[in-house]
């Protein structure tokens, strides 16, 4: 009775110490997203991992007990046994990427690992735990496998015999003969397995560098924010434009007509805007904030034409009003003056009307039935500031805009681009040309008729510090970095014969997974294409040299300094590379896959017959 509940105990301590890693997993995930600890967390993932993978356990039990009556070593059982592990990690791998595939599309999130790589980095996650609840209770499966009683033997006896072929002497100099099958074939191949699992474990970290890339960004925008919340934010501005109340009729419920008061804004007839822009770095903390003053100076003229529809008799010209559009108040550095009609205005705070925003300011103005279909001219000087971005509005039957900075990384947007520009290192240069035709308006409209800011243009100032973008998008290829990498240390050992241990292969994994946090705290310091030259240096030097103390071949570290600092600087051209990042990459991939084919070719996979010696006491 105790033989048959045997497996079932081994299962359920697969299943409990597999679902107590995969809370733990999960726990440090979350605190570290959620930014704070929650204990509950940890109690509802370890329910929610027993809950998951007892479908899972189930199969497994299954596995053992069909494995088991196999006619095989039972070295290779249990191989068997990690490899269903591994086939029944991989549904959860593939759900888990869908679920964040989910996620990223209901919530539009920035940062996105990829479904692959999500895919990837949960079958690791998870056949890690396994192979790790495999490996604490190893014991208990190698004698339940044996057809002999091992369990005379160490831990330290079963787990070297399993993964390293290697044979313990004892303390009478005895030497324990392994079995006489040709097991060469079964250690490639195992380690060739090992080694596939440890890519994918080392996806994980990868996870956590996505997060602070993130949190790191987040931190600059707040920062950003909060220096432009004091000094001022990204400004639009209008034209100069009238209002004038007017007496309108309208239907009521009963059809009846009635008098409704309303206004009139009426638009210039022509202007003219010629701006420059004087950006201003302030540094706070480790980051520096873009802003910007204006000096612009607007002229033009008003001529009304009026609609036919609009019934001058109703027009109260006495309380005309002048006015003037922007989007924060903070970035009025001097009072502003209109000169117009040959009469000098002050413009104060306050809009009668919200077409144009809902900050402003305007001024009384003498208008009369008479001058108002006669040309009126007007100028003003404007200084202003603002933070990252300088917008308009046309407002005019005819409008010319020209504005120039010295900053050489402008960005032109909003809803019309400039019909010429020149931009070079010492600044650039813009002009934008409108007509009446252009505009979805005309020059007399009624209040609330209009959005202005639909028809915003103008000039963003951007700068050339997107470290953020460039570093996230490199570690979408970690996958790469870590994969060809062990690749070449898979091979290179069974070139040398001298085998790679895994905790080696995982130290190498960590030394290419803190490249990413050495590349994002330099780029924060200094420009991205530099810190991208120190982190990678100071990665190939280490994993070379480590090369060379387990190699003892200044030769093998070389072709590994050469091999990772091609791989590097590919990596390093498709990060830069736009439109044709694909195609370069995909080339780069074939090429790279000829020459591990080319390099492997002689390699004999399936081994040699093993050749036993007895061992000498060291």
């Amino acid at each position: 009775m105790n033989k048959i509940t045997i497996p079932f105990r081994i299962a359920l301590r697969i299943w409990l110490c597999t679902a107590l890693l995969s809370s733990l997993s999960i726990f440090l995930y979350l605190c570290i997203e959620a930014k704070h600890f929650y204990p509950g967390i940890l109690f509802l993932s370890f329910a929610a991992s027993l809950l998951g993978s007892l479908p899972a356990n189930v199969i497994l039990l299954i596995a053992m007990l069909a494995i088991r009556r196999l006619n095989y070593t039972w070295e290779k059982k249990i191989y068997l046994l990690l490899f269903s592990s591994f086939l029944l990690a991989t549904p959860y791998g593939i759900l888990g990427g869908c679920l964040d595939l989910l996620h990223y599309n209901f919530y539009n999130s920035e940062s996105h690992p990829g479904f692959l790589t999500t895919v990837f980095i949960v079958t690791g996650l998870i056949f890690s735990c396994v192979f790790i609840a495999i490996v604490f209770i190893l014991g208990p499966i190698a004698s339940y496998f044996s057809e002999n009683d091992i369990r005379h033997k160490s831990f330290q006896d079963i787990f070297n015999q399993l993964f390293t072929n290697k044979i313990k002497i004892n303390n009478n100099m005895e030497t324990f003969q392994p079995t006489p099958t040709n097991r060469q074939p079964n250690r490639i191949l195992i380690k060739g397995l090992i080694t596939g699992a440890l890519i994918l474990v080392m996806l994980i970290p990868t996870l956590f560098i996505n997060n602070l890339i993130t949190e790191r960004e987040a931190r600059q925008k707040e920062v950003v924010k909060e220096v432009s919340s004091k000094w001022s934010a990204a400004q639009t501005l209008s034209a100069p434009f009238l209002v004038v109340p007017y007496t309108d009729t309208a239907l009521n419920n009963d059809g009846k007509a009635i008098a409704v008061k309303t206004k009139l804004l009426l638009l210039a007839n022509e202007v003219n805007v010629n701006g420059k822009i004087f950006p201003e770095q302030r540094p706070r903390s480790i980051y520096k904030v873009l802003l910007y003053k204006t000096d612009i100076n607007m002229s033009g003229n008003f001529k009304v034409t009026w609609p036919a529809d609009i019934n001058l008799a109703n027009v109260d010209y006495a309380n005309a009003r002048l006015c003037f559009s922007l989007s924060d108040f903070k970035g009025i550095e001097e009072e502003i003056y209109v000169n117009f009609n040959d009469q000098r205005l002050l413009l104060n705070p306050g809009l009668p009307v919200r077409d144009f925003g809902d900050v402003g300011l305007s001024t009384p103005v003498i208008l009369t039935a008479e001058n108002a279909v006669e040309e009126i001219s007007f100028n003003m000087q404007v200084k202003i500031k603002g933070s990252e971005q300088l917008h308009f509005i046309p407002m005019s039957a005819s409008s010319k805009f020209q504005i120039s900075s010295e900053w050489p990384s402008p960005s032109f947007d909003g809803n019309i681009l400039p019909g010429n520009r020149e931009i070079s290192e010492n600044g650039f240069s813009a002009r934008w040309n409108f007509n009446h035709a252009n505009l979805p308006f005309g020059t007399v409209i009624k209040e609330n008729t209009i959005t202005g800011k639909t028809t915003s243009f103008g000039v963003s100032l951007v700068q050339p510090a997107d470290q953020y973008n460039k570093t996230m998008r490199s570690v979408k290829y970690a996958i790469l970095f870590i994969g060809l990498t062990f690749a070449f240390f898979f091979i290179t050992e069974l070139m040398q014969k001298e085998p790679f241990h895994p905790v080696q292969y995982v130290l190498v994994g960590l030394a290419l997974v803190i490249f990413y946090t050495l590349l994002l705290a330099i780029s924060e310091y200094i420009l991205f294409d530099y810190a991208y030259i120190i982190a990678a240096t100071a990665t190939i030097l280490l994993i070379s040299l480590y090369a060379k103390g387990h190699f003892s071949s200044w030769k093998t570290a070389g072709i590994f300094f050469l091999l990772l600092s091609s791989l590097y600087g590919f990596i390093f051209i498709l990060i830069r590379l736009e439109d044709t990042a694909l195609l370069v990459g995909s080339i780069g991939l074939f090429v790279i896959l000829a020459l591990v084919m080319f390099v492997s070719r002689k390699i004999k996979w399936y081994g040699h017959p093993t050749v036993v010696t007895l061992a000498q006491q060291s």
